[in-house]
């Protein structure tokens, strides 16, 4: 069986596409996969690292709003999109198409629905994208992770089967102070894992910014920060060379996320859906930052579908901002950090209701699920 997946722009999008990838080669021994994406995007290195050949497309952007030249250049990045989409299926031939969301997959997607080809969905946000949305109504199958998804997509084409998450994060057999050995910190301390995404996220780090020194101050608990290498990366290690914490250990970016979360007693993190799918998983007490600047809001709602049954903490962006942004309430986040790493009773709750939330074996459900309808 031929099989094209499309999607991709960020972590949160390609991360689930190609655990379906792996996991429909492991139950279709014969497949050819074919991987659609954005050029410039994280998926033009990450898909042919793991062995799959891929397609960019020109489109790596949507509509702005107001004047903006990057809305004129869509008026040739669409079609150039569309026609190599095209191209590409017609040479590829595949069987099935499998769109995670992204302007890569809704161009791709598209195009196989105009060809007959049948597609499947995959949503990973409690809020659906608008590229899902726009292609709900050809989808044979729409694979959700959140209840209540009947007032996006039509009822009868909705699969819950949770978020696939990276195999190496689930098979991890060390301990926590095994761990965190392993990373530099001391086995036996509370340990905060402060992480906003492989790029950084500004509120994040300006607010471990402005509490390094009370958290430098403090003997009875450690942070794990990855600052990431775009928002505040150079301030973040300037503070760290001025404050120089004993307790707190930045990195740009963590390559063991396996042994991050096996170390980490609480997680402070950005509400994205692959996030929020792996602390469910493996059963982490969170504090959750949801971005503003994100497409409907949609971190904002995943995050209060956790927190709305005691799954989570969530810090609005406004409430974590520092002083140079002017808000006075700029040590909400760090507080939170210290008074639940030592409430040990909190974070037993939050990993038991975690956990609860958590759907296990995605991939191979959409996998199988791929394949059913192909021998349908």
């Amino acid at each position: 069986m031929r099989y094209l997946i499309s999607g991709g722009g960020t972590g949160g999008h390609l991360f689930p596409a190609m655990a379906i990838a792996d996991e429909l080669r492991r139950q279709d021994s014969e497949a050819q996969i074919l991987f659609v994406g954005s050029n410039g995007k994280i998926e033009m290195q990450k898909v042919p690292a793991a062995g799959y050949d891929i397609v960019g497309l020109p489109i790596d952007r949507g509509l702005v709003r107001g004047l903006a030249l990057s809305n004129l250049a869509l008026l040739w990045k669409v079609p150039a999109s569309l026609f190599k989409a095209w191209r590409a299926i017609r040479r590829f031939r595949p069987d099935i198409a499998i769109g995670v969301g992204g302007y890569a997959s809704l161009a791709a997607l598209k195009v196989a629905q105009w060809m007959g080809i049948p597609t499947i969905l995959q949503e990973q946000n409690s809020y659906a994208g608008v590229t899902n949305k726009l292609l709900a109504a050809k989808a044979l199958k729409i694979c959700v992770a959140y209840d209540g998804m009947e007032r996006f997509f039509p009822a009868a084409s909705i699969e819950l089967t949770g978020n696939p998450v990276r195999h190496a994060l689930l098979e991890c057999d060390a301990t926590p102070e095994q761990a965190r050995e392993a990373l530099g910190l001391k086995p036996d301390l509370p340990t905060v894992l402060v992480v906003g995404g492989s790029l950084g996220a500004r509120t994040i780090n300006n607010a471990m910014i402005n509490g390094l020194e009370r958290l430098a101050a403090r003997d009875d608990i450690q942070v794990l920060w990855q600052t990431g290498k775009k928002y505040c990366h150079v301030e973040a290690r300037e503070a760290m060379l001025k404050t120089r914490p004993a307790n707190v250990k930045r990195v740009d970016f963590i390559d063991r996320m396996d042994l991050a979360y096996r170390a980490a007693t609480i997680v402070v993190s950005r509400a994205g859906a692959s996030s929020i799918s792996e602390l469910q998983l493996l059963g982490k007490a969170a504090i959750l930052v949801p971005a503003t600047f994100v497409a409907e809001d949609h971190q904002r709602h995943n995050a209060e579908a956790l927190t709305t049954r005691g799954a989570a903490v969530m810090v609005v962006d406004d409430d974590a901002r520092d002083a140079r942004e002017g808000n006075a309430a700029r040590d909400v986040l760090v507080d939170r950090m210290i008074e639940l790493a030592h409430d040990t009773e909190r974070i037993a709750a939050l990993e038991a209701a975690a956990r609860r939330m958590a759907l296990p074996d995605a991939a191979a459900r959409i996998a199988a699920l791929t394949l059913s309808l192909l021998n349908r």
